[in-house]
């Protein structure tokens, strides 16, 4: 495990496109979100301590923002040849065992994560009505060992504020976690691990 933080892609950059296949195989696209009163995508995986360390409390967070018209999903682009519990079939496990309520897709060619300019696991990224970004950053401040609780306080300040029509605040923390399990020769130019 590399300790790595968020690219910070900038701010008003539009949603980067895909088109992944869920825990079922079904084919999800960016343009399934239209509509949405805001898209929050997560780049997360199975193994990873910093993800397992939030994902109780961002299975809570995401159901309460589902309910309220934010359209969610999660991303896993880790390489499951070299991290088989980032698998497919693992996914679909996490998904049951989490209760996520939001599709997790596959990125096996690594391209979405790229994209995005993804680096870590949990990677937040927030965008707007208009898939613009209005938020990159952390969930909070905890960390698995530094006794902190999960509260999702960064996060959630964040989409209330894009649900309420106020501006997200400017000054965002990154998030911290594992590397994006990169495929060898596949390490984009922002890796630095």
């Amino acid at each position: 495990m590399v300790r790595t933080a968020s690219t910070m892609l900038p701010l008003g950059t539009t949603a980067p496109d895909f088109a992944l296949p869920d825990t079922n195989g079904k084919i999800v696209r960016l343009a399934d979100f239209d509509g949405a009163k805001a898209l929050l995508v997560i780049f997360l995986c199975n193994h990873c301590p910093y993800v397992k360390h939030i994902a109780d409390r961002l299975a809570q967070i995401t159901k309460e923002y589902v309910e309220k018209g934010v359209a969610v999903v999660g991303i896993n682009s880790n390489d499951a040849a070299a991290y088989p519990e980032d698998s497919p079939e693992k996914m679909k496990e996490e998904v049951a065992a989490r209760g996520y309520p939001f599709p997790y897709l596959y990125d096996e060619t690594q391209e979405t994560a790229k994209a995005y300019r993804a680096a870590c696991t949990p990677d937040f990224f927030l965008f707007d009505a208009d898939r613009k970004l209005v938020y990159r950053g952390q969930l909070d401040d905890s960390r698995p060992s530094n006794g902190l609780p999960v509260t999702g306080k960064d996060l959630t300040a964040a989409v209330e504020a894009v649900l309420s029509g106020t501006p997200v605040p400017v000054e965002q923390k990154p998030s911290l976690g594992c590397n994006i399990k990169w495929k060898p020769g596949r390490e984009p130019d922002y890796f630095t691990g």
